[in-house]
């Protein structure tokens, strides 16, 4: 890839997270190309193995087999730039559009973090450092590149993205880059689209649990996770947050282990607090307990996607573990062997130990779960669905599954 663009007469570097993660002994996971070949020029090079994207930034994504590298043109300082109208903000200070190419020198000062500043030249294999980066690799500091209040309004998604750099390779913030408590609802404009893909990988990560830290203590969830929020901040929202936490760090040791993972599990965790209190809401207005949990689930995804969209493929799962929670109350009869082989059982069933782990149902539940199914002829337990249903005999009101988890 280097190769191609020095061998067309291209200056070619590799930059960014790549050379700051082998200057860490951080194995890379994507390597991107910066280079004073403009995109067209970079699609004449690689041909049909090019194309361009984006309006904002106009890069071009070049396919090697199954992997994309992507390859950005040097930007030039808008201030020094000629072509003012090949750079857009809107009312906000936001960057809309961005294409105007200059020297590398611009191109590092453009950059986000002075760690990602960093470029390893092909022709040379030199580190060339614009912004003082190697210092900050050194002293493992991530700073910004610039006046924090200008970068973030330019971009807020570098709010979370300073986070998460921060916790994935163990890195002291610099106070100077912290995120302004005045500018965090500035992440409820950013496309909802591009604030799934962020959350991903906020959270579906080894370093999951710290991330999630960082992000509570500079109050980063609120303008993602509204709903989320009210719940686990109201006096009864500690086993909330307890469940949520719970699922990052479960999510965390199965990646570290190599097992699968979905984003469904993780979203159902993070949106499960304010489903399971409005469905409780619900039942005390009168509505049946099944139609109740129905409601409330579509009110809170509905809501939950003008910020972070969850694609079906996520979101279909992520609603079937809810569906299936009041359904492992009923263990009498054939209804668990006709429940195990549901297609989405075992995460189910995880989620059920969860809740049962910070107290949203009765421990011997989960248990009596987990041993049935190597052992279906396991005896029901006294607590639980058996002993509420001779509650129920008694005279007491029902009780639904929400209104056991409240």
């Amino acid at each position: 890839m280097l190769d191609g663009l020095h061998a067309a007469g291209y200056r070619a570097c590799l930059v960014g997270g790549a050379v700051r993660d082998l200057l860490l002994g951080v194995a890379p996971k994507d390597f991107d190309v910066s280079t004073d070949a403009e995109p067209e020029a970079v699609v004449e090079v690689f041909g049909r193995k090019a194309r361009l994207i984006g309006r904002r930034f106009q890069i071009c994504h070049v396919r090697f087999g199954r992997e994309i590298v992507e390859v950005s043109t040097f930007r030039a300082d808008p201030a020094n730039a000629d072509t003012e109208d090949a750079r857009e903000l809107d009312d906000a200070g936001r960057v809309l559009r961005d294409n105007v190419f200059g020297s590398i020198a611009e191109d590092a000062r453009r950059r986000d973090f002075a760690i990602n500043g960093l470029y390893l030249d092909i022709a040379d294999h030199c580190i060339y450092d614009y912004v003082d980066g190697l210092a900050d690799i050194k002293a493992r500091r991530l700073r910004l590149i610039g006046e924090a209040r200008v970068r973030y309004r330019e971009d807020p998604v570098r709010m979370i993205r300073a986070v998460r750099i921060a916790a994935k390779l163990d890195l002291a913030l610099d106070p100077a880059a912290e995120p302004p408590a005045d500018m965090i609802e500035l992440l409820a404009d950013v496309p909802s689209a591009r604030m799934f893909d962020e959350v991903l990988k906020l959270l579906m990560h080894p370093s999951g649990p710290k991330v999630y830290r960082m992000l509570r203590h500079y109050d980063l969830l609120r303008p993602l996770f509204a709903d989320t929020m009210a719940v686990i901040e109201s006096p009864a929202g500690a086993a909330s947050e307890a469940l949520i936490e719970k699922a990052i760090a479960n999510t965390a040791a199965r990646i570290e282990a190599g097992k699968p993972v979905t984003p469904a599990f993780i979203f159902a965790a993070l949106l499960w607090p304010a489903v399971r209190e409005g469905a409780a809401n619900l039942e005390r207005e009168g509505m049946p307990p099944a139609p109740a949990l129905a409601s409330a689930q579509s009110q809170v995804v509905s809501r939950q996607i003008q910020r972070v969209a969850i694609p079906k493929r996520f979101s279909i799962p992520m609603r079937e573990i809810w569906q299936l929670q009041p359904r492992f109350h009923k263990i009498r009869g054939r209804h668990p062997e006709r429940l195990i082989p549901h297609p989405r059982f075992r995460a189910a069933y995880d989620f059920l130990l969860l809740r049962a782990e910070v107290g949203e149902v009765e421990p011997e539940l989960a248990e009596w779960w987990t041993v049935m199914q190597d052992d279906p002829s396991t005896p029901k337990p006294a607590s639980g669905a058996g002993a509420r249903r001779r509650k129920r005999r008694g005279g007491r009101p029902r009780k639904s599954a929400a209104a056991d988890s409240s």
